[in-house]
């Protein structure tokens, strides 16, 4: 089977990760992967933090603990020591889409480099938030953007569960 084939088929959402932070060129890869997803009329509107930096991490997870509603101590990252933050100007009107594309494309990426990834959501709110605008200006990032979403990274602590059956009807053919 083509190895592109194989990873979209192979690749499960992680939510149990090692404590091992992955090496910064993995990372850099994964990120780089994101840069080449599609963009609508190419605008590359999309922007990616890659965040390493433990007390950074740990701003989001209780950031996005908090928004979730879970209690203290729990980790919506599932221990990821990593978080791939995908953002887009808001001016662009594809953003979402894009943004998407681009996470699409980095957990192929984290996949196929033998690592584990999840997609986890309220990128959007907390970004919303005066204390994430804050911390974007820090970054010296500027202008209106959006969280589209985190991809929490790592080496998975856990077996990657099989492909459930796909449900049947959802190609239609018009020949």
């Amino acid at each position: 089977m083509n190895e592109v084939l194989r990873n979209i088929k192979e690749r499960r959402s992680v939510r149990k990760f090692k404590p091992v932070m992955p090496d910064r060129k993995l990372l850099d890869e994964i990120a780089e992967a994101g840069l080449y997803a599609a963009s609508g009329m190419g605008r590359q509107a999309t922007k990616t933090i890659v965040v390493t930096n433990p007390a950074a991490r740990k701003m989001i997870v209780e950031a996005n603990r908090a928004i979730g509603g879970w209690g203290e101590g729990f980790d919506p990252f599932y221990g990821a020591p990593a978080i791939l933050v995908v953002l887009f100007d808001r001016s662009c009107f594809t953003g979402i889409y894009d943004g998407s594309l681009v996470m699409g494309n980095m957990m192929l990426a984290a996949h196929s480099l033998g690592l584990g990834s999840i997609w986890i959501h309220r990128a959007k709110e907390e970004f919303e938030t005066p204390a994430f605008k804050k911390w974007l200006a820090d970054l010296g990032i500027t202008g209106d953007w959006e969280g589209v979403g985190h991809l929490a990274v790592g080496y998975a602590d856990c077996d990657l569960p099989a492909a459930p059956e796909r449900r049947p009807d959802r190609i239609v053919r018009v020949e």
